[in-house]
């Protein structure tokens, strides 16, 4: 059968383009929501259908500066029409920039690595805090998320029971797990007790990997500080900090460049992802130089196209958005006006919990009847939203989280109506059981 014959048998088949979809994808790849949204054109925070119908997005945190930003477009198409290759090459575009992010970071983080995505970019990370160390082993916190090659999926435990982690990784409980009063040293000491067991199976320690908002663990950035005696136990034991800033980095939280710094604590080794780019294959991995010394005279590393320059040319000009329209500021005012008005909302309702977060990134806690967690509610609650032309996802160890991460250009208007969607979809929550 030739290739034209197989692609007219296709095209007459009676199937949906979600048959087909999962026909030739597989079962690996999910959709979102109970009803999937068929999304062909975006712009700012905003998302259109194939039927023209407009969606806001409180959820898409890769197109950072907001979707198709016309200086990012216009920047991307310039390069991609002049030159696009590999870092083999001097170019002053890709030294231009990594001297302009690194200045974002505070003094000891002197040495950038470019890939093409965050899970690349962990992969690195982990290489590097594992050579010459005493040992190699990773903690995490107990629903974390941090990539998807093998290294990084194996220290992912949101991934599902059926993903492995390494035998060398241990998870401690996320930080809502303890009061608020004792965080700071409880959290600290169970990721000391988990590098006692590495050490009590011969692996020993090479670093305690976290985001600085705990997202796939249902948003928990509060009381801030409180990594800062994580960091302190990893380090006086051998291993390092790595801090994954994919998801709460650049500006998100309203409170400068970097999630981290929130908690007073400077990481050993940064973790940038496609946010960065505003969705082009670009990322990083940000590094005290005397780490990457030994590593990089000892060990060959190239990323074929990491940092390429078209990558970089939108990447530099994510920069200039974040400058020039202030949305560092921006996240910080919109967050506020988003938090004030759940915890308004929330008191309406005893199926509603706390809201967590900081800036544009919150998690929103769905509850039975009890006040305990549900999943249920939480799937209904998403759909409902997305029912009524707004985007969320959700987090935590059972997804029973809200968790809204949208665009940083979104505007108070945006917040409004988001707000607005809340109230009207709230109802639904206490007749759950007339629909699962």
């Amino acid at each position: 059968m030739t290739g034209t014959q197989t692609v007219q048998m296709a095209a007459s088949e009676p199937a949906s383009l979600h048959e087909r979809r999962a026909r030739a994808l597989g079962p690996a790849y999910r959709l979102f929501y109970r009803e999937p949204v068929h999304v062909v054109r975006g712009s700012g925070t905003k998302l259109f259908d194939v039927d023209g119908v407009e969606y806001l997005d409180a959820y898409n945190n890769v197109p950072a500066v907001g979707h198709c930003h016309p200086h990012v477009v216009q920047s991307q198409h310039r390069q991609a029409a002049t030159l696009n290759t590999h870092t083999r090459y001097l170019g002053a575009d890709l030294v231009d920039y990594a001297e302009r992010l690194l200045a974002s970071f505070p003094g000891s983080l002197g040495n950038v690595m470019f890939t093409c995505t965050g899970s690349e970019a962990i992969d690195l990370a982990l290489r590097i805090a594992r050579h010459r160390r005493g040992g190699t082993g990773v903690v995490v916190t107990e629903n974390a998320y941090h990539g998807t090659t093998a290294a990084a999926a194996a220290i992912s435990p949101s991934l599902g029971e059926f993903s492995p982690l390494g035998g060398d990784v241990r998870v401690v409980p996320a930080p809502h797990r303890f009061s608020p009063d004792e965080v700071a040293t409880a959290f600290p000491a169970a990721v000391r007790a988990a590098i006692d067991d590495l050490d009590r199976h011969g692996h020993g320690v090479a670093a305690f990997v976290a985001d600085s908002v705990f997202a796939s663990d249902g948003v928990i950035p509060d009381p801030a500080g409180f990594l800062r005696g994580a960091a302190e136990v990893v380090r006086a034991a051998g291993g390092v900090y790595i801090a994954d800033e994919v998801q709460p980095g650049f500006g998100r939280l309203g409170t400068g460049m970097w999630g981290f710094a929130r908690h007073g604590v400077e990481p050993d080794m940064v973790v940038l992802g496609k946010p960065m780019g505003n969705g082009m294959p670009i990322a990083a991995t940000v590094i005290r130089p005397e780490l990457l010394a030994a590593f990089g005279s000892e060990i060959r590393y190239f990323n074929t196209f990491g940092g390429n320059p078209v990558a970089i040319a939108a990447a530099g000009a994510v920069l200039d958005v974040i400058e020039d329209e202030n949305l560092i500021d921006n996240a910080a005012r919109v967050g506020a006006r988003l938090t004030e008005g759940l915890r308004r909302l929330t008191a309406q309702t005893p199926f509603l919990g706390e809201i967590r977060g900081v800036g544009l990134f919150l998690g929103l806690d769905v509850l039975d009847e009890q006040g305990r967690p549900d999943s249920s509610r939480a799937e209904l609650l998403v759909n409902a939203y997305r029912d009524n032309r707004v985007l969320v996802g959700s987090a935590g160890r059972r997804n029973t989280a809200v968790k809204i991460r949208p665009p940083l250009p979104f505007s108070l208007a945006d917040a409004d109506r988001f707000l607005e969607v809340t109230e009207r979809v709230m109802p639904i929550l206490a007749r759950v059981e007339e629909k699962v």
